[in-house]
């Protein structure tokens, strides 16, 4: 395994992989690694010849008042960790060589994905996402990329870059690895207290009650009552609920196939957010 911090040391590495006919992976995280990201290691490593990790926390997807700084960071752990996955490259860069002085691109895509979900109570971040991920694709040129289905919307604008941008790499986007409780795995995590670990344990009950009205009930009725259940658990703040269109993100309609549950919920300090895709029965 690799360690590369030079993004032109990474870019002429996998070129010559390319030109050797190989089959490039790529898996962006912002590091903090659990079970979540290790499950799209272990998809990308049976799936490609050559395999790179990126392990960046990127400063363009956080907002003035975000956690950018307080985000968890643990180089050493991460890289044990990957070690058994055999994998061929870690990607470990500075700000400053990602993002060098001068530096003033932006990748933005227009419409409903941005300005539904985490866009609303998140302007910018997307943005961040999309220009970080398309700055790794020319770097890595990957033939495949992998994402969790936990960021749900974050893959979905990602698609839609990719295609709209002739990005010639398949999105592969793997099911959420989810804790005892139901708590999807996430970096974040990492700041729950033993009380609100347990009170997150709420935000899979909802997923859970949603699935089980939805071919039952009305939209509105069932987020009422999602509503509800969050808001008895004290430790527990809304940011959003919502029963959207999966591929457009756009609130549900009655005749809706299928439908994506999708929340954003405060725990203590803790915005921690998880969703579900159901199929009307």
């Amino acid at each position: 395994m690799k360690a590369i911090a030079d993004p032109l040391e990474l870019q002429r590495l996998t070129g010559e992989v390319r030109r050797a006919g190989k089959r490039v992976g790529l898996v962006p995280t912002m590091g903090a690694l659990h079970e979540g990201h290790l499950s799209l290691v272990e998809a990308a490593r049976k799936k490609c010849d050559f395999l790179v990790v990126s392990i960046f926390v990127n400063p363009k997807q956080f907002g003035p008042n975000e956690d950018f700084k307080n985000y968890p960071r643990d180089l050493n752990k991460d890289l044990a960790l990957l070690t058994p996955y055999e994998i061929d490259v870690v990607f470990t860069p500075e700000a400053e060589a990602m993002f060098p002085a001068g530096f003033s691109a932006n990748v933005e895509i227009n419409g409903g994905l941005v300005e539904a979900l985490c866009g609303k109570s998140r302007p910018g971040h997307f943005s961040g996402v999309l220009t970080v991920v398309a700055k790794l694709f020319n770097l890595t040129r990957p033939d495949l990329a992998f994402f969790g289905e936990k960021d749900y919307q974050q893959q979905l604008i990602i698609r839609k870059m990719t295609k709209d941008l002739n990005f010639p790499i398949e999105i592969v986007t793997m099911p959420t690895i989810r804790e005892a409780n139901g708590l999807a795995k996430s970096s974040r995590n990492d700041y729950l207290k033993l009380d609100e670990r347990e009170a997150a344990g709420v935000i899979f009950r909802a997923l859970q009650l949603a699935k089980e009205k939805i071919s039952k009930e009305p939209i509105n009725a069932i987020k009422q009552q999602l509503r509800e259940l969050v808001e008895k658990e004290p430790l527990a703040k809304i940011d959003y609920i919502e029963l959207a269109d999966p591929e457009t993100l756009a609130e549900a309609g009655f005749d809706a196939k299928k439908v994506l549950v999708a929340l954003a919920i405060w725990i203590g300090q803790t915005r921690l957010i998880d969703n579900l895709v159901v199929e009307k029965k």
